[in-house]
């Protein structure tokens, strides 16, 4: 069983039963952009207040706890984790075609639902209180994309970049008979930005996964988001990249598929690429070997451009 998530009244991306789980990095380049729109809009210094994730003590929930009182004790731990003291989850569940929904108001209270599957599949319920309690935090911060699907991933996104998204991803299963997958990005995506984040905090996400798919999708996306660390014009780049780049240079030629730097005229001729902690675009000469800091993050980054 395939479950979205819905937000606001009636939004959301549909469940369906049966149906198969979407793979690899459709949603790439919005992924990008929400993580460049946190650091803008949060800044760096709040960005690493989440430098510890959710832990799963906190959200863990046995079938012989009480239903109610069990779900307002993990509400609670992801009003903390976010930093809503504020803010009040009043959560209920219904027969609905959504994982969940919440009603995004003025506050304190903000009112949840969720499926009635959870009532017997507990163990989710961390999942789809983070992606909910997330649409609170960015409509506090005042932080959305254009139209349902964008701000969809934009919550996404952002839930796994502040510490709770692991559990979006460890609710992931999937074998021959049956699939189960909540939120909008893919299970690969969902690796890409818990693997950014990682780089960041340097803390390891894998070791609390519970699902085998969930953890193979994570090898997946971390292994993009090292591919980030590597494009030109960094020195990690492999050989055939900074050949690549090499001749692109000397004709100052609009990039291949693929790659992420762009080249502009002079003089001097200069190279723009995406900084590969927060996707901020960096500008320098091409002249050979410099250090550039990005003015966003601050990232130092070794270039040969």
């Amino acid at each position: 069983m395939t479950y979205g998530s819905g937000s606001g009244s009636g939004g959301g991306r549909s469940a369906s039963r049966g149906s198969p789980v979407e793979h690899g990095f459709p949603h790439l380049d919005t992924v990008r952009s929400a993580i460049n729109a946190l650091y803008r809009r949060l800044s760096p210094e709040a960005l690493r207040t989440f430098d510890t994730s959710v832990a799963p003590a906190d959200v863990a929930f046995a079938d012989q706890d009480d239903l109610h009182l069990g779900v307002q004790r993990v509400a609670r731990a992801m009003v903390r984790h976010l930093r809503l003291p504020d803010a009040r989850m009043i959560v209920s569940f219904r027969a609905m075609e959504h994982a969940a929904n919440v009603e995004l108001a003025a506050g304190p209270e903000y009112f949840i639902e969720l499926n009635d599957r959870f009532r017997e599949h507990r163990r989710d319920i961390g999942a789809a209180l983070a992606h909910e309690v997330m649409h609170v935090y960015l409509h506090r911060v005042d932080l959305s994309f254009p139209g349902t699907r964008g701000n969809e991933i934009l919550t996404d996104t952002a839930a796994a970049y502040l510490g709770a998204g692991w559990l979006l991803l460890d609710a992931f299963r999937e074998d021959g008979t049956s699939s189960q997958k909540l939120g909008y990005l893919t299970p690969e995506e969902f690796g890409y930005v818990l693997a950014k984040r990682a780089a960041v905090f340097d803390e390891d996400p894998a070791i609390w996964f519970t699902s085998p798919q969930a953890y193979t999708a994570y090898t997946k996306g971390r292994d993009l988001a090292r591919q980030d660390t590597r494009q030109p014009p960094l020195t990690a780049a492999g050989w055939t990249g900074r050949h690549r780049y090499a001749k692109d240079r000397r004709h100052a030629a609009p990039a291949p598929p693929g790659a992420r730097y762009r080249f502009e005229p002079g003089p001097p001729l200069r190279v723009t690429f995406p900084c590969p902690t927060c996707e901020q675009r960096i500008r320098v000469p091409s002249r050979g070997r410099v250090r550039a800091r990005c003015g966003l993050c601050g990232t130092v980054l070794e270039c040969d451009t």
